[in-house]
């Protein structure tokens, strides 16, 4: 593992920091894998948002994105839970056009436009997908008629202009089934040779914000540009599996039709990069599941970890972590208001409280008797995620990938875990993780005690 001090970190950020502003100068990028933040506050990095025409701070990931496709000379394969971005797929669609070969993979849930729904199914929506549904009506409405035409779709809905342009779109129904889990990917493949990975969909809440609120900007997320033929070649045979080949006879694998495969780890120059594909059986070992990954890079922590995690409900991961704390490793971790406080977080655990489902605090559940403070909540704008699936060990080693730290992300979804040990990327993560530290909300806030005063009235206990 290659570690960057927290010392050594700390003058590198103050030798950055302006006199005058709180906002830091960029960090240098590593040549092989660079790290961008949809949030990241610099004193000169910001951009216009295309859609909402909202100038914000932050590293713009749809142009990153938009960037990778317009270099591709061959092939484009995309697993994307979720897409619903204009410029993406007007930019996939000029590529095949152009004779490279794009295909996509998408979650079941995600796979057919809102835009076709009939009237009785819109009025038929539940509330989260109904305000989807308004959110990609207004992206859509151009002129603000309150009526799409034909034109406004060709032009704004993601999912016909890719369908238009006769890219071929298949999701986890593809092998017969329901669906797997979540088609949780979000990885995109340029010509066998480099990966867009990370935490975010392709979506305007995870990179730009939801375009019927402006005051939101954005899930919080990151993505990884991977520039390596070996990772790209790996991520190539995940999409592989899903994809299948009728011609050869090769059957759609999503899910645990997957064959499970072990860690595979590459090295080049003063990087290290390990990544796992989930899901894995339950017949399996955990340790070798991709939480078990996750676990044993924790287990290697000899001075810090520190989290950035939307959801946390996996409770062998957090024994792990209170098994470092009580060896004195530092831990400090920020999650997403709305799962920490939820009975299954485990953000709770650390904090060494219970909240009960029907007066039943969750099984196998271990609060923690030395538990810290040093863990809360990211004060972010009403509307907007903390998204990230994050971990810095050490200050060196960095954890990111799709995958949440679940049971579902780690037995059903399809998922990917990226471990990387490099210097460079990792001054990235821990900058991203001070700046959602320093103004997060820590220990037991004013919400959860009142939480915990009315379970002891229902409850008593």
């Amino acid at each position: 593992m290659y570690r960057l001090s927290r010392l050594v970190y700390c003058c590198l950020l103050l030798a950055a920091c302006s006199k005058d502003t709180d906002k830091i100068d960029s960090l240098p990028q590593d040549k092989f894998i660079q790290a961008y933040f949809n949030h990241r506050e610099t004193q000169t990095q910001t951009y216009i948002d295309p859609y909402r025409k909202i100038e914000r701070t932050g590293d713009n990931l749809e142009a990153i994105i938009l960037k990778e496709i317009a270099t591709a000379q061959s092939s484009i394969d995309l697993a994307i839970y979720e897409l619903n971005l204009p410029l993406v797929a007007q930019a996939l669609a000029k590529k095949q056009l152009e004779g490279v070969k794009v295909r996509v993979v998408l979650d079941n849930d995600y796979s057919h436009s809102l835009t076709e729904l009939s009237s009785a199914q819109i009025s038929n929506l539940n509330q989260r997908d109904r305000q989807k549904y308004e959110q990609l009506f207004q992206l859509i409405d151009l002129d603000r008629d309150r009526q799409l035409s034909s034109t406004e779709i060709a032009q704004r809905d993601a999912l016909t202009i890719i369908k238009q342009a006769g890219i071929e779109v298949i999701d986890d129904t593809a092998d017969g089934s329901k669906g797997s889990g979540l088609m949780h990917h979000k990885f995109m493949v340029i010509d066998h040779k480099r990966v867009i990975a990370g935490s975010s969909n392709y979506t305007l809440s995870d990179i730009h914000g939801d375009f019927d609120h402006p005051d939101t900007t954005g899930n919080v997320n990151h993505l990884l540009r991977i520039n390596n033929a070996q990772v790209a070649n790996l991520f190539s045979e995940e999409f592989n599996y899903m994809w299948g080949d009728s011609e050869l006879g090769i059957e759609h694998k999503f899910s645990l039709a997957k064959p499970w495969r072990s860690p595979q780890s590459f090295s080049w120059e003063n990087t290290q990069i390990t990544i796992q594909f989930s899901p894995t059986s339950r017949q399996q070992d955990w340790n070798l599941t991709t939480n078990g990954l996750i676990a044993q890079t924790i287990d290697s922590a000899t001075k810090s970890v520190d989290l950035a995690l939307f959801v946390f409900s996996e409770q062998e991961l957090a024994d792990i972590l209170q098994h470092k704390h009580d060896q004195g490793v530092e831990i400090k971790g920020i999650f997403d208001p709305g799962f920490a406080y939820r009975y299954y977080s485990e953000m709770l655990d650390m904090l060494g409280v219970s909240l009960y489902s029907r007066c039943q605090p969750e099984a196998n559940n271990h609060p923690w008797l030395n538990q810290v403070d040093t863990v809360g909540i990211a004060q972010i704008a009403v509307g907007d995620k903390l998204h990230h699936k994050v971990a810095v060990i050490d200050d060196a080693t960095v954890i990111s990938g799709s995958q949440n730290w679940s049971e579902a992300a780690n037995y059903q979804n399809d998922e990917a875990v990226i471990i990387i040990s490099n210097p460079t990327v990792a001054q990235h993560f821990v900058q991203e993780f001070q700046r959602l530290y320093s103004s997060g909300l820590l220990g037991l806030s004013a919400k959860l005690n009142n939480k915990l005063e009315q379970q002891q009235q229902k409850c008593g206990s």
